[in-house]
């Protein structure tokens, strides 16, 4: 049976003792189970992660009784796969943030790095296949244009009002209280409705929009 404490003075934890019994066994079924990783900076941090959560939960099972040595590689085979699916030592990652590995395997997207520099050498660009094609590509994402076409700003400036004219005189005014900015408290107030309700216009609008332009309304909207 583990002891959870020592007297003091008396040398050290024997908690600690026991876990350093067992590290190695845990360190090998991470590297095992992580092998896939290719980057071994990214690879110690989620071996890092998975001693940290052993080391987490051993103390709490020692605390209710339990002989964690019959259950070693349990323990890490739990902790390996906990990492993996976002969990950490001081708390769970977020699955909405696109730098997350969990939230890019859950969405099925990719992360990419920029180029250091838009000005780079005729090596640089021609050591590649498509080198010059690629920096322009990312030009042109990172190019900041505010200027609407001139055809998009003629066929705007004729369907808006004729759209307009659909709606009653109740829904114009709110739109055009939209177009200002205004925040969803103050339009409640103003028009005498629940901020939830000016939530429901906004995508209730935004809908007709699409369907006055022949154009299709995201699913699970009627």
């Amino acid at each position: 049976m583990i002891t959870s404490a020592s007297p003091s003075g008396l040398g050290p934890n024997p908690l600690h003792a026991h876990f350093l019994a067992i590290l190695p066994r845990i360190e090998r079924h991470g590297r095992i189970y992580f092998r896939h990783v290719k980057c071994p900076h990214k690879q110690g941090e989620l071996l890092a992660e998975m001693l940290g959560l052993c080391w987490k939960w051993f103390v709490a099972l020692v605390r209710r009784g339990k002989n964690v040595l019959d259950f070693v590689s349990a323990l890490a085979r739990y902790a390996a796969r906990a990492v993996r699916s976002g969990r950490r030592v001081c708390g769970h990652e977020k699955a909405r943030d696109a730098l997350s590995p969990v939230a890019r395997r859950r969405h099925g997207f990719r992360v990419e790095s920029l180029p250091a520099s838009t000005r780079n050498s005729h090596e640089q660009f021609y050591a590649t296949p498509l080198g010059q094609e690629l920096q322009d590509a990312f030009e042109e994402r990172l190019r900041d244009n505010t200027l609407t076409p001139v055809p998009e700003q003629v066929a705007f400036r004729i369907d808006f009002p004729a759209w307009l004219q659909t709606l009653t005189g109740r829904e114009r005014r709110i739109i055009r209280a939209m177009a200002r900015n205004e925040r969803t408290t103050d339009l409640s107030r103003q028009f005498q409705v629940s901020p939830g309700r000016i939530s429901q216009l906004r995508r209730e609008f935004h809908d007709d929009w699409l369907r006055f332009h022949g154009e299709e309304v995201p699913s699970g909207k009627l």
